[in-house]
């Protein structure tokens, strides 16, 4: 968590058949002059509303809003903030952390958590001490600020989040006719990823996608496909994990009649089939060295030889490659040549994993169920507060392929019109498991170094400096919080400095 006094904007949801769709808001400087309405990048008019929830409202922040084209509406309760929400209507809203007790926090909670309102949270320091407090801010606001500043500078960030939030609505159409081909995400990491999709996909170099499993490596390849100047030729995926050894070679390459046994006809291969677009090669980690040399050969050469066939075949072919392995590891141990595994990493691409998300993970949640909700013969109308806090507090293993299984699996089950956490099977990380405050910051000191290092690249000294640590504390806190191997070479990390020690 930070405070700042600005808002960068951030992506969208994307996917194949949607473009990538960066949130640009209002550039305007705090002195530049206002307007009543904006538009969205669809020519539709929109209209400037603003939500003010505090419980003693401070008049001349509400007149100096309105002074600069704001329709202002002011709530004092959770109940009122209910009642001047409209369903479909996108607004910005400021809420005034100081002013509430903590005990009614809680209570808008529902209404923060309304994903057509840009929230920004106003809080002192002593609000923002408060583990409830910060977790508010973290889980549902844009952006926040501390008491007391500039009505300038509210005015400033509410426009980033209103238009963050107009693009939003205008832009993402819930339902996208092909199953499973969205990417969502508002976070931090996933506006580093479309950045990246976006910059890899205008070139011709292969592709390497790293990440854990179930974080939607295919999807990326699919968008940088989709984006760039191959897209209106073949995108061909093979997993080389799923294919049995024997049978691979032929796979990628094709055969001729008679190449062997059973071999009736001409088979063409996967790499021959994608000729003018995209060969995606998932689980690259598990490819075999015999097809290695073959894919190493290819990607110098540019030529294939089907099996039994003696005639060099010219294939143009954009190579994207995926895996969860850990392919440095697999070159040190000789399960993967360091020849073909830098022909294929000229541009890398690092899926970020669920867990270091944040709030991508309730906003993923609700897409899943508005998708799926027509597999319940029952009207799921969302979650309950338990079934969102045990969805932060769980790790996702498996990811957003597990979160996807879980929330189906829930909408089937749930009993009630709002899923719990015990249907999605994690009642041991709801809200009523207790925690203390130490227990608290050490959670979220850890999420903030993961989140750091997945930006960075694993590069100590940028993530160091990006904490506001030094590279020493950075190493020695990723030991505490189990982030680096136990047998980690320390004068790797740290050549020429002896010891390490603060």
């Amino acid at each position: 968590m930070r405070e700042s006094s600005h808002l960068t904007p951030v992506p969208t949801f994307a996917g194949s058949g949607v473009p990538l769709s960066l949130a640009r808001p209002s550039q305007a400087a705090p002195g530049a002059p206002a307007t009543d309405a904006r538009t969205t990048d669809a020519g539709a008019r929109v209209d400037r509303t603003l939500l003010y929830v505090a419980r003693t409202p401070d008049d001349t922040l509400v007149a100096h809003l309105k002074s600069r084209g704001w329709a202002v509406l002011v709530a004092r309760t959770a109940q009122e903030i209910a009642r001047l929400l409209k369903p479909d209507a996108v607004c910005a809203g400021i809420v005034d952390m100081a002013s509430f007790a903590v005990r009614d926090l809680a209570a808008l909670e529902a209404s923060l958590r309304r994903q057509q309102v840009g929230w920004i949270a106003l809080a002192n320091a002593e609000r923002l001490a408060d583990p409830e407090v910060r977790r508010l801010i973290r889980h549902y606001c844009f952006d926040y600020v501390k008491m007391p500043v500039a009505h300038a500078t509210i005015d400033y960030l509410v426009g980033h989040a209103f238009g963050m939030v107009t693009l939003y609505d205008a832009d993402v159409p819930v339902d996208i006719a092909h199953e499973g081909d969205e990417m969502v995400g508002t976070c931090d990491a996933m506006q580093q990823l479309f950045r990246t999709i976006r910059k890899v996909a205008n070139t011709d170099a292969p592709v390497f996608i790293s990440g854990e499993s179930g974080t939607g490596k295919e999807l990326t390849a699919v968008a940088i496909h989709e984006r760039s100047p191959r897209r209106n030729a073949s995108f061909v995926a093979i997993n080389c994990g799923a294919i049995p050894h024997h049978l691979l070679q032929s796979e990628l390459f094709g055969y001729e009649r008679g190449a062997f046994t059973g071999a009736n006809q001409r088979k063409v291969g996967r790499v021959e089939a994608a000729n003018g677009g995209t060969l995606f090669l998932d689980e690259i980690g598990d490819l075999p060295m015999e097809s290695q040399a073959s894919l190493l050969r290819f990607l110098q050469e540019g030529k294939i030889e089907r099996l039994g066939g003696h005639e060099s075949i010219a294939v143009d072919v954009r190579i994207i490659s995926a895996t969860h392995v850990d392919l440095e590891d697999a070159m040190r141990d000789g399960r993967f040549r360091a020849d073909l595994f830098h022909r294929l990493c000229v541009l890398r691409v690092d899926e970020p994993p669920l867990r270091a998300r944040g709030k991508d993970i309730e906003i993923l949640a609700h897409h899943i169920l508005h998708k799926f909700k027509s597999d319940s013969a029952r009207k799921i109308r969302g979650f309950t507060p338990s079934a969102i806090e045990a969805m932060y507090n769980y790790n996702w293993p498996g990811n957003v392929r597990e979160l996807i299984n879980r929330v189906r699996r829930a909408i089937v089950m749930a009993e009630t019109k709002l899923i719990s956490a015990e249907d999605l099977d994690l009642g041991n990380y709801s809200a009523q498991q207790t925690m203390t405050l130490s227990q608290a910051r050490e959670a979220a000191e850890k999420r903030a170094i993961e989140a750091a290092l997945l930006r960075h690249r694993h590069r100590l000294n940028e993530a160091a400096t990006d904490l506001g640590i030094s590279r020493v504390t950075l190493y020695r806190l990723m030991g505490a919080h189990g982030l680096r191997d136990a047998g980690g070479d320390d004068k790797a990390l740290f050549p020429g400095d002896g010891d390490v020690r603060e």
